[in-house]
């Protein structure tokens, strides 16, 4: 393929290699953001066009706002790797691969600047709208694979997503005092947790047992909901924010 017109009607087009079709489902039904992790953008743009990486994704946004798309949306970017998001296994076919340009741990894990922000909000919303995604389906990659990545990271502001209308935040939470579940613990608080967490989408099995596994994604959980304490213990803070995203899910009224 040599070229293609961009399905973000403000992107520019730089085709990657690295691409292939979609299996099993005929268009994406969720987004996924990254941080790039590099030094620079051009290094990562590069890289997610160099057919030795066998690395890619769909769009990438720089830090000045610039958008590159690199693969089509109707074609399948290997951005996600080995992950999971409600039993589905192939995130690659099921996703729009975002990358956003920000050199995460490399340098402590800078602020994304505004304008950049900006750019990613009019990206997704466009991607949503035409798309159909639901707001629970906008997702980091530490969501989909937890402990294995942590991008795009704590310094990602998905409140100022969510207030454009991106992403999933609780409507409302409710604080009720708990002993903080965590590491060790077993029984009917560790399978009520883990249920909400499989509920939600995370790959967890439930076993009555706060094992590794469990903090693990408790701390996948945090750093996209709770980002200022990723300790991967179940606090009142923590269960009450899991307890209300789940109540908000479509089809599930626990309230």
């Amino acid at each position: 393929m040599s070229g293609f017109t961009a399905d973000f009607a403000g992107a520019e087009v730089r085709v990657s290699p690295n691409f292939g079709p979609r299996r099993d489902v005929s268009r994406a039904d969720m987004i996924v953001l990254h941080y790039t992790g590099m030094e620079t953008g051009d290094a990562a743009e590069r890289w997610l066009c160099d057919p030795t990486s066998e690395v890619s994704c769909h769009y990438l946004v720089h830090e000045d706002g610039r958008i590159v798309q690199m693969v089509r949306e109707a074609d399948r970017a290997w951005h996600a790797g080995r992950s999971s998001w409600h039993g589905a296994t192939d995130i690659n076919s099921r996703s729009i691969g975002i990358e956003i340009v920000n050199p995460g741990p490399m340098a402590g894990h800078p602020p994304f600047p505004e304008t950049q922000i900006e750019a990613v909000a009019a990206l997704c919303l466009d991607i949503s709208s035409r798309l159909e995604i639901p707001k629970e389906r906008v997702l980091a990659h530490s969501d989909v694979a937890p402990g294995r990545k942590v991008d795009p990271g704590p310094a990602f502001p998905w409140e100022q997503l969510h207030a454009r209308g991106i992403g999933n935040l609780p409507a409302r939470v409710q604080l009720a005092a708990i002993d903080p579940i965590r590491s060790g613990e077993e029984g009917a608080r560790v399978e009520c947790v883990q249920s909400m967490l499989n509920l939600y989408g995370y790959g967890i099995e439930i076993t009555g047992r706060f094992d590794t596994r469990t903090q693990t994604v408790v701390e996948a959980f945090q750093l996209h909901f709770r980002r200022r304490k990723v300790d991967g213990v179940v606090d009142a803070e923590t269960h009450a924010l899991l307890t209300a995203l789940v109540s908000d899910l479509p089809g599930l009224p626990l309230r």
